[in-house]
């Protein structure tokens, strides 16, 4: 039945922002960065525009990522972010607030998940409401979780590792890891500062791991050219690294996030654990797209490992699908607040 109110399905993530209107899909995706004026309190920008200040901005001009692994680290500057993205998507619609439903860790506090709620709804929300990311990723990825079998998904964000077994609508265990994106960016930064001497940035850090970073061996190697200050010197300098390097610096996380996993197969029922034999573990979140990850994955436990079709979109999709059916489920496990 049509309703004059707006309806979003928010992925705020720690390194993105998707947002999802009912009946539109996906019409928002930027990166989780705001630029704020410190003496009008305004915002300047969000998103990519805002992602481009970082480190590079007058002393008038802050730009910060206000989520941090997972949850909100800056609770003003990520309500002024909903507030700015509520305006920019339902701009046509002043009358009615929309009503949300953001997606929160598996593992989150009751503190920590209220914060999300007040934070929509001083954002200019009319309703708020939650939903676990393992739960949304696996619904985005179309996996069968309403029927009595267990699906299992890895959403490998950019703050945190969410993973999940799921089974008749409801999560039957899971483990939520402050290990992901973020932290590969910072073993890149840690591995090129100890090896060459040379300072590098988030944005250089991403930059590598989108671009030569794998985690199982290839039969070709890579090279990139890569740009810094030096340590030593102070001075600009470029160096060439090899996808090897890159993979051996990856290697900490990444086993991190291959044992979280097995701890969560090792407290799965035995009956869905034939389940999750039959159907595979699904990929899902940025870090999915890291190369061979499903490959690696698959080799550790010895279970199929497959990357989902649009890995990026999985949660905001499934956010999207659950408020599709807001009524009918809102008092379910599936939706909390």
């Amino acid at each position: 039945m049509w309703s004059p109110i707006p309806e979003l399905g928010v992925d705020l993530g720690t390194a993105n922002l998707l947002v999802y209107v009912r009946g539109k899909g996906i019409v928002l995706r930027e990166p989780s960065v705001v630029a704020i004026n410190s003496i009008s309190k305004k915002v300047k920008a969000v998103g990519e525009e805002a992602r481009l200040m970082l480190g590079r901005t007058p002393e008038h001009i802050v730009a910060v990522r206000p989520m941090s692994d997972g949850v909100i680290a800056d609770y003003t500057t990520t309500q002024k972010m909903l507030e700015y993205i509520f305006g920019l998507v339902v701009r046509h619609n002043r009358i009615f607030r929309p009503r949300v439903l953001v997606c929160v860790p598996s593992q989150v506090t009751s503190v920590e998940q209220r914060a999300v709620i007040q934070a929509a709804i001083e954002g200019g929300a009319r309703e708020a409401f939650t939903i676990e990311e393992p739960m949304a990723a696996a619904i985005g990825a179309g996996l069968p979780i309403s029927a009595p079998g267990g699906n299992m998904v890895v959403d490998i964000g950019g703050g945190t590792t969410d993973i999940a077994v799921i089974s008749i609508g409801g999560i039957v265990t899971s483990e939520s890891l402050r290990v992901a994106g973020n932290r590969m960016d910072e073993v890149i930064m840690r591995f090129i500062r100890s090896t060459y001497g040379l300072m590098i940035g988030d944005r250089t850090a991403e930059e590598i791991k989108v671009r030569i970073g794998s985690v199982y061996p290839t039969d070709q190697e890579t090279y990139m050219t890569v740009k810094g200050r030096d340590m030593v010197a102070g001075l600009p300098k470029t160096i060439e690294i090899c996808a090897g390097e890159i993979r051996e610096a990856l290697a900490e996380p990444v086993t991190q996030i291959v044992e979280k996993v097995k701890r969560v197969l090792e407290k799965t029922p035995p009956e869905l654990s034939a389940d999750i034999m039959e159907r595979g573990v699904v990929l899902t979140g940025g870090g999915a797209l890291l190369r061979g990850l499903d490959r690696l994955m698959a080799a550790a436990i010895g279970i199929p490992v497959v990357v989902a079709e649009d890995p990026l979109s999985c949660v905001a999709i499934g956010t999207g699908r659950a408020l599709e059916e807001l009524p009918s489920v809102r008092e379910s496990a599936i939706i909390k607040g």
